[in-house]
């Protein structure tokens, strides 16, 4: 299984319209790629803003490139997703988890 980490720093007046949007826009897309297995969104306040770290779990590395492209260390950040951001990632990282509980 493959970890998927990135993370991105919302205007603090926007965080909310960001949450929305994964939930209403981006996971539904997610869902039907054959291999995503699942996400997580955490945040926490920060000076520029709120900081979202959004977790995705997939099955192989290949499964992440339907997602992403072939380049899968980069990272898909929609316009109205950048809109919304004071800062974010252009580069994820990825981990193979070896256990969870």
């Amino acid at each position: 299984m493959i970890s998927r980490h990135w993370h991105g720093i919302v205007k603090s007046d926007q965080a909310d319209a960001y949450v929305i949007y994964l939930l209403s826009e981006t996971f539904p897309g997610l869902e039907t790629i054959q291999g995503f297995l699942g996400a997580e969104v955490l945040k926490r306040e920060v000076a520029e803003g709120i900081e979202f770290l959004v977790v995705t779990r997939w099955a192989s590395i290949d499964a992440v490139r339907a997602f992403a492209g072939q380049d899968a260390g980069t990272a898909v950040v929609s316009p109205k997703a950048q809109a919304m951001m004071v800062d974010y990632d252009r580069v994820v990282q990825h981990y193979h988890v070896v256990s969870r509980l």
